[in-house]
């Protein structure tokens, strides 16, 4: 079946939505955060700790699996939740993100983009019928659209012409989308020009995707202001029946901003890579547990926290695993920042209920920046 979603509540004095999300592979509340499982794995945890921290749909990368392992080997083994032994929803992204980290402006044509393998130099094409074909072959829940992501620097000449063909690119796709168990999520781009926004949200949605995705966020360079500003020029006219999703941001103060704006759902690789360099999340800000303070801290990295982390380990331990290169350190670091993200959102639908989030916002961002 395709994903179903249900608004069940606008909290009255801000944009953001409560809702429930129905998949092939269970129910699940929004807004919410989504780990990113790049290789299809989320870096260092097993899916039984994945469900043990509430995760619920969680993302895999196309263009690195269409390298490795290769998408006919995925759809030999049943799928990637087969071969990847999670049993929750998976999104799949189109491997837009990652062409374009790789190609030059001179490589992107209206087929599609040239460039080479990160691994082996190998020359490529990525069009939009294969990133599709590929998607249809992972089996996720649900597949995103092949779009270019512009730089927010582009010039707006450029960034028309960028959302013009992302536009074609969506229907190319959507054309030649045949795994019916699959839904697909179109791509809202324009930079931070509120026309060109209200144009590809607009054309995006006559297209009649099962969701759509704010695009081309968190880009470098891009300001705050711009990044919100993007955020409402193109919620306001996204239908509300059907999810919203912000890609490639998990601050915790840019996830507040968004769901006060309208977002749904949120994804980000920040929380296992902030873990791999020793980094957590706090409510007070985050901290580097390589700090000499917290050699012989034997508290936990935070007192209300309920991750497994938080439950049987110290800062002091944890500061040991990561200065001796132990890879246990990054684990439970993991843990505790995914476990943090998702359970933010969680008091984030609690607040959008009670209609407190703004109150909730104040709060939160007064002790953050502590």
């Amino acid at each position: 079946m395709k994903i179903k979603y249900t608004l069940l509540k606008e909290e009255k004095n801000t944009k953001a939505r409560y809702g429930k999300l129905e998949t092939n592979h269970g129910t699940f509340e929004t807004p919410m955060f989504m780990p990113v499982g790049t290789l299809a794995n989320v870096k260092t945890l097993t899916p039984e700790e994945l469900k043990e921290i509430n995760s619920a749909v969680i993302l895999a990368n196309t263009y690195h699996l269409w390298l490795r392992p290769s998408a006919d080997t995925i759809k030999k083994a049943g799928g990637l939740h087969k071969f990847m032994n999670y049993d929750g929803p998976i999104l799949t992204d189109s491997g837009g993100f990652q062409v374009f980290s790789l190609a030059k402006a001179k490589d992107i044509s209206e087929q599609g983009v040239k460039f080479k393998s990160h691994i082996n130099g190998e020359p490529l094409f990525l069009t939009p019928e294969l990133s599709i074909e590929i998607q249809n072959k992972l089996d996720s829940d649900i597949a995103m659209s092949f779009d270019e992501c512009p730089a927010a620097s582009a010039s707006y000449e450029y960034m028309k012409q960028s959302v013009e063909r992302t536009i074609r690119w969506a229907k190319r796709g959507k054309d030649v989308h045949n795994n019916s168990n699959q839904s697909l999520f179109g791509i809202v781009q324009g930079g931070a020009y509120q026309d060109l926004r209200k144009f590809s949200a607009l054309e995006t949605v006559k297209l009649d995707f099962d969701g759509y995705s704010v695009g081309g966020v968190a880009n470098d360079g891009e300001s705050k202001e711009d990044m919100y500003k993007a955020i409402i020029y193109s919620t306001e006219y996204l239908p509300k029946d059907k999810p919203r999703y912000l890609m490639g941001v998990g601050d915790p103060i840019d996830i507040i901003e968004g769901v006060i704006r309208g977002i749904d759902m949120f994804d980000c690789v920040l929380p296992t890579r902030l873990a791999r360099h020793g980094h957590a999340y706090t409510r007070y800000g985050n901290i580097n547990i390589k700090n000499a303070k917290y050699k012989e801290d034997f508290t936990k990295l935070e007192e209300d926290c309920d991750c497994y982390t938080c439950k049987n380990y110290t800062k002091a331990y944890i500061r040991h695993l990561v200065v001796c290169n132990e890879s246990l350190g990054g684990r439970l670091l993991s843990i505790h920042n995914i476990r943090f993200l998702i359970k933010l959102t969680e008091e984030l639908r609690e607040a959008i209920k009670n209609d407190t989030l703004l109150e909730y916002k104040e709060e939160f961002i007064n002790k953050y920046k502590k």
